[in-house]
């Protein structure tokens, strides 16, 4: 329940969801954020992280709103596609930055 007021409250660029939680698990918890959320123009990725790794588990979060879903042990190359995904996705969301020189000076930015 915390996450999920932390996630209503603000807007985070990526989430690791446990799956297993005690007093609401990572699958309510997407499910309630979901719908708590669901007039925000900005939905937040939620990537779940469990041991569940039986087959049927990723289509399960994938149903309850998950974006992706990453097994424990957590295995380095595929952290870093999960994180590669969400950052190429940031800067091509990123507003383009225009420098232009001052007229008067000397032309360096």
């Amino acid at each position: 329940r915390e996450a999920l007021s932390v996630m209503v409250e603000r807007n985070f660029d990526l989430v690791f969801m446990d799956v297993q939680m005690p007093i609401m698990d990572g699958l309510e918890a997407t499910v309630a954020l979901r719908e708590t959320a669901k007039d925000k123009l900005k939905r937040q990725p939620v990537i779940a992280l469990t041991a569940h790794a039986m087959k049927g588990d990723s289509e399960k979060c994938i149903d309850a709103g998950m974006d992706g879903y990453l097994t424990k042990p957590i295995r380095t190359p595929e952290l870093d596609a999960i994180l590669q995904t969400y950052m190429d996705r940031r800067m091509l969301q990123a507003p383009e930055v225009v420098c232009t020189a001052d007229p008067e000076s000397s032309g360096t930015v």
